[in-house]
C-alpha cells in the first residue's frame, strides 16, 4: 500500500467505509491533537503502516485510503493529553478499537500493557509506554453487501400478538443434537432449520438474543478459570462477537444469514444491548477504546473531580448520552443493525442509564426523544429494563409512550401467589397488565412485558425446587446473586425422588407458565423453562459457559408433557384475542353496552366485593373475560369469545361454581394444570361444580345458547 496517496477523506460516516475502491476513516475525538490508523497483516498480527489521518473537522479525524480492501484489520492510536484529574487519558501506545466497526477479529490477552497507567504500581496518574498491540482485537473493514434473500418473508408481529422467548446465542444449540457438531453454538447453528422449527412449533414469535455484541471476560473471571458468558460487557456497539461465528473472520455475514433465517421462518429477531457501560471500567480499567479516544466525552465524570467516573451501572463507568457524539453513536448502531442486519427491536440494559442526564433519570431525556422520533427506531420494538445501581433508578412504569418495559413486579407477585405468600389484588392487579404502572398517554397493555424467569435469576424448574441460591460454582462462596428469590421447594432442597414432591413441582410450573400466557401484556418465557431446564440452584450463571448455562436438550424427550403444555397455552393465547387485548381492563360496567369487560368471581360463583378481596385466607378467584366487551375506542359491542380463568392458591382443592354470564348456558374446560394432556372438552353447566385441585389454574369458554329450531 502506498500511504503517500493519503487523501483528505470526508467526515461524514464515521467507522471504516469501503467504497468498492478503497475505505474512508473517520473518528471523534474533540480533545485529541491527532489520530493514527494503523494497519495491519491479514492475519492481524504485525503493524505495517501507520498513518496520520490528514483532516479534522467539526472535532471529526478522517482521511481516505485507496488500497485498503475489505478484510483489512486495523486500529487507531490517538494522540493528546495526559492529565486524569482533568478527565483525559490520551496514551498512542494503545491500540484502540473503533467505535463503529462492524467486525473485530482476534481475543483480548490479558497483560500490563492494556492499561494506560503502569498497572503494577496500581496508580492510575501514572504513564505506561508498553505498546498494547499484541494483546488486543483488531476491528476490521467490512463489505457491506448482504443479499437479503429472506427479506420478502419479513414481518412484523403486531404488540399485542408478541410472545417473547429469551435465549442465549451459544448456549441454546452447543447440545443440540440436531445441529451439526462443528457448528453448534454459533450463529450459523442457531439459524438451522432444526432449531428454527422447535422455535416456531413452540408459538412463540419473537426470539431475544441475549447480547452479541463484542464484549470482554473481566480478569478476575479469567483468574478463576471462568469466562463472562452472558456478555454484558461490551466494547463494540457495531460489531457481532465473533465468538459465537463458526467462521469468525466472516461473523457479520453469518449473523445476517441467521437473522435471514429467522425472517424466513416467521420469527422476529430482537437484540438485548448494552450502552449503559463498556468493558473499560473505571480508572483502573483497561484502555481498549472509547477511554484512549477521548474519554471525558464518552463517560460520565464527578463534575469535582474528573479522574474518577460516575457508577450508576454497578460495573465502574457510565456511558455519557448527554453528550451529543456520544448519543450520536448509540442511536447509529442501533440504525446499523435495523438497516444492515434487518433486527426487529432491542431490549436495553439497565435502560435508566439511557435516559439519565446530569439530574437524574428524565423521560423526556435526549435519548428517549431521538429514538421517539426517529423515522426508523419508531418502527421497531424498543424494551427497557426500567431500572440501574444509581440515585432513582428504578423506574418501573416510567417510560414514554412506544417503550415497552419489563415488569419485575409481575414476577415477584406471581411467584409469591403460587408459594402462599401473595394477596388476591396483587395478582388481580398483574393479571390486567399492571394498568396502574402502565395505563397513562395512550400506552397499551402490550407495553407490559410480564416475565417470571429470565437470564439473571432462577429458571422455571429451579423456582419450584431450591428455597435458596446455589452459586458456588461462581467462585464468591454464594454470595453472589440475589437472595429474593420467592421460590418454594415444594418440601426438599433440590432433585428428589419423592414422586408427589414432583408431581407438585410439574404442577407448580404449568400454573406459573398458565398464568403468564393467560395474562394480559406481553410475555416472555425464558428458554429451556418449557421442558424444565434446570442451573442447579445457581441464580447469577453469568460466568457459567458450561452444562449449567447450556440448554440440556434431554430435558425435551424427559419433560414432553410440559412441552405440549406449553404449546397449547401458546395456541390458545392466538386463538382467543381476549387475551391479549389491545384497551386495559377497568370492570367498569358500560350501561349502553350492558357488559363489563372484567368480572371477578368467587368460588361461590357470585361477584366479588371487597371484602373478599381483602380476605387473608382468600386463595382462589375467577377471572371472567367477557367476550361482548368493547375491542376498540368505539362503543360497540366485541364479538371474542367469553373465557373464564380460575387460579386456585389454595393447599386443598375447592368447589367452583360455574358462574352466569348473558349468552351462554355452560362452560367448556380448555386447561386444567392438574390434568395437562386431556384430550376432550367436557362441559359444565351454569351453577354446575368443578373441583379445582390444590393449587391449580383452569381456563373455560363460554359455549353460547342454542338459538331457537328453524
Amino acid at each position: 500500500m502506498n500511504t503517500k496517496r493519503i487523501k483528505e477523506g470526508s467526515p461524514n460516516n464515521l467507522g471504516a467505509r469501503w467504497d468498492g475502491s478503497g475505505t474512508n476513516f473517520a473518528v471523534f475525538s474533540a480533545h485529541a491533537t491527532k489520530v493514527e490508523v494503523c494497519i495491519f497483516d491479514f492475519d492481524a498480527e504485525t503493524e505495517l503502516h501507520r498513518i496520520a489521518l490528514p483532516e479534522y473537522t467539526n472535532q471529526i479525524w478522517h482521511g481516505y485510503l485507496p488500497d485498503v480492501p475489505p478484510g483489512t484489520p486495523y486500529g487507531y492510536r490517538v494522540h493528546g493529553p495526559f492529565v486524569p484529574e482533568s478527565g483525559h487519558r490520551f496514551n498512542p501506545n494503545k491500540l484502540l478499537l473503533d467505535p463503529y466497526a462492524g467486525a473485530q477479529v482476534g481475543d483480548l490477552i490479558p497483560n500490563p500493557a492494556l492499561f494506560a497507567y503502569q498497572m503494577e504500581t496500581g496508580d492510575d496518574l501514572t504513564f505506561d509506554e508498553r505498546d498494547s498491540a499484541p494483546f488486543v482485537p483488531k476491528c476490521t473493514v467490512i463489505d457491506p453487501q448482504f443479499d437479503w434473500t429472506g427479506t420478502r418473508s419479513r414481518k412484523t408481529v403486531p404488540w399485542d400478538d408478541t410472545i417473547i422467548y429469551e435465549l442465549h446465542a451459544k448456549g441454546y444449540t452447543k447440545c443440540h443434537p440436531g445441529v451439526p457438531a462443528e457448528i453448534r453454538g454459533t450463529y450459523a447453528g442457531l439459524g438451522t432449520k432444526a432449531v428454527l422449527d422447535y422455535i416456531k412449533s413452540l408459538g412463540v414469535t419473537s426470539v431475544e438474543l441475549l447480547p452479541i455484541h463484542r464484549f470482554v471476560s473481566d480478569a478476575h473471571l479469567l483468574d478463576q478459570g471462568l469466562t463472562n458468558y452472558w456478555g454484558y460487557n461490551s466494547i463494540g456497539f457495531f460489531a457481532p462477537d465473533p465468538r459465537y461465528a463458526a467462521n469468525p473472520k466472516d461473523s457479520l455475514r453469518e449473523f445476517k444469514e441467521m437473522v435471514a433465517r429467522f425472517h424466513d421462518a416467521g420469527l422476529e429477531v430482537i437484540l438485548d444491548v448494552v450502552y449503559n457501560h463498556t468493558a473499560e471500567g473505571n480508572e483502573r480499567g483497561p484502555m481498549l477504546s472509547f477511554k484512549g479516544i477521548d474519554n471525558a466525552c464518552y463517560y460520565r465524570l464527578m463534575p469535582d473531580n474528573q479522574r474518577y467516573y460516575i457508577n450508576d451501572t454497578g460495573t465502574g463507568n457510565t456511558v455519557n448520552l448527554s453528550h451529543p457524539r456520544v448519543l450520536q453513536m448509540v442511536t447509529d448502531s442501533l440504525r446499523y443493525w435495523v438497516q444492515h442486519t434487518q433486527i426487529d427491536g432491542f431490549r436495553f440494559d439497565l435502560g435508566t442509564i439511557l435516559a439519565r442526564e446530569p439530574n437524574g433519570f428524565d423521560n423526556r431525556s435526549g435519548f428517549l426523544k431521538a429514538c421517539s422520533q426517529d423515522p426508523l427506531l419508531s418502527t421497531v420494538k424498543l424494551i427497557a429494563e426500567p431500572w440501574d445501581c444509581g440515585p432513582g433508578g428504578y423506574q418501573v412504569g416510567a417510560f414514554p409512550p412506544g417503550w415497552a418495559e419489563w415488569n419485575d413486579n409481575y414476577r415477584d407477585d406471581v411467584r409469591d401467589f403460587w408459594r402462599g405468600e401473595q394477596s388476591l389484588t396483587r395478582l388481580g392487579e398483574r393479571l390486567c397488565a399492571s394498568a396502574a404502572l402502565f395505563n397513562y398517554e395512550g400506552r397499551r397493555p402490550s407495553a407490559c412485558i410480564n416475565f417470571v424467569t429470565a437470564h439473571d435469576g432462577f429458571t422455571l424448574n429451579d423456582v419450584v425446587s431450591y428455597n435458596g441460591k446455589h452459586n458456588e460454582a461462581n467462585g464468591d462462596n454464594n454470595h453472589d446473586g440475589t437472595s429474593d428469590n420467592r421460590s418454594w421447594n415444594c418440601g426438599v432442597e433440590g432433585p428428589t425422588d419423592d414422586p408427589e414432591i414432583n408431581e407438585l413441582r410439574r404442577r407448580q410450573m404449568r400454573n406459573i407458565l398458565a398464568t403468564m400466557l393467560l395474562s394480559q401484556g406481553t410475555p416472555m418465557i425464558l428458554a429451556g423453562d418449557e421442558f424444565g431446564r434446570t442451573q442447579r440452584g445457581n441464580n447469577n450463571a453469568y460466568c457459567q459457559d458450561n452444562e449449567i448455562s447450556w440448554v440440556d436438550w434431554t430435558l425435551r424427550e424427559t419433560n414432553a408433557e410440559l412441552q405440549r403444555f406449553v404449546r397449547k397455552l401458546c395456541g390458545l393465547r392466538h386463538r382467543y384475542p381476549i387475551l391479549r387485548r389491545n384497551l386495559f381492563l377497568n370492570g367498569e360496567y358500560i350501561e349502553e353496552l350492558e357488559v363489563r369487560d372484567v368480572t371477578w368471581i368467587t368460588p361461590a360463583g357470585s361477584q366479588m366485593v371487597e371484602e373478599d378481596w381483602r380476605d387473608p385466607a382468600g386463595r382462589c378467584f375467577g377471572m371472567l373475560l367477557d367476550g361482548r366487551a368493547q375491542t376498540t375506542g368505539i362503543r360497540q359491542r366485541g364479538k371474542e369469545a367469553t373465557l373464564l380463568i380460575v387460579f386456585n392458591g389454595h393447599h386443598d382443592a375447592i368447589n367452583f361454581t360455574m358462574p352466569e354470564c348473558t349468552g351462554g348456558s355452560s362452560w367448556s374446560l380448555l386447561i386444567d394444570t392438574n390434568l395437562p394432556d386431556f384430550r376432550e372438552c367436557p362441559s359444565f353447566a351454569i351453577g354446575a361444580h368443578y373441583t379445582a385441585t390444590s393449587r391449580s389454574v383452569l381456563l373455560f369458554v363460554l359455549e353460547a345458547e342454542a338459538g331457537p329450531a328453524k
